[in-house]
């Protein structure tokens, strides 16, 4: 179960059989959410990280109006709430975009690791700051870039983040959002959002059909989104 967080963190630097021993130890438990239950809640205290093991996730917030945004996506392997060790009160919810399995660490051992185990926890602070990578691209996206291009970069780093856990076929993937989560994404009406995923598809970078998106031309895909992976730090190096 734990396997889409070893390939995660073993992109980044080695991990050693002891450092995976002890994971093994921190993570345990395990609970399923279905589509549109939260994974964690707005203004909770959590007193452990939840790691998804399967499914989709995504971080929102809830505007008074009820309008709601995605500001990030989640994918196997990512610890949806790492953050919440030291800030305590999340300022977000975690809702499930499908099925979603997952498993807990408790932030007393979380506390062991950062204190007996350093290079694991700085892999585990990478997580986070990779975290906040992501978060600044979308801000960028939403405020620079055109609708469709935004919509062309969500694909690329989806499709590399998914190809990391094994969660690809060749250069397809599985994508269970809505049309309506989709416009959450990227701060759309699904109106909007529809003609969007429209002018994508005519520009024959993509076949979208049945939640399956399969990449066709990755350079020409990669050229409208502007996409850069730099932020995802996806280069094994020593950390």
């Amino acid at each position: 179960m734990l396997e889409p967080l070893y390939l995660q963190l073993a992109q980044h630097d080695v991990l050693s059989d002891a450092e995976r021993s002890m994971l093994a130890q921190v993570v345990s438990g395990g609970k399923e959410f279905s589509v549109g239950q939260d994974l964690v809640s707005e203004g909770s205290r959590p007193i452990y990280s939840t790691l998804l093991v399967e499914g989709l996730a995504a971080r929102y917030k809830v505007l008074e109006s009820g309008g709601r945004q995605f500001t990030s996506l989640q994918v196997p392997g990512d610890f949806v709430d790492l953050h919440a060790f030291l800030l305590k009160t999340m300022d977000h919810g975690i809702v499930a975009l499908s099925l979603c399995r997952v498993m807990f660490a408790d932030h007393t051992k979380l506390r062991v690791i950062t204190e007996k185990a350093p290079h694991l926890g700085r892999l585990l602070w990478l997580d986070t700051l990779v975290d906040a990578a992501i978060h600044r691209e979308w801000i960028v996206a939403m405020g620079r870039r055109s609708k469709v291009s935004h919509l062309a970069h969500l694909i690329c780093e989806l499709f590399i983040r998914l190809q990391v856990v094994g969660h690809t076929n060749g250069t397809s993937f599985n994508l269970p959002l809505s049309q309506a989560e989709l416009a959450d994404v990227l701060g759309l009406s699904v109106v909007h959002m529809n003609r969007v995923i429209g002018s994508l598809r005519k520009s024959a970078a993509v076949n979208w059909a049945n939640h399956t998106v399969t990449i066709v031309d990755w350079r020409l895909l990669a050229q409208m989104a502007e996409f850069d992976p730099t932020y995802l730090s996806m280069t094994n190096e020593p950390r």
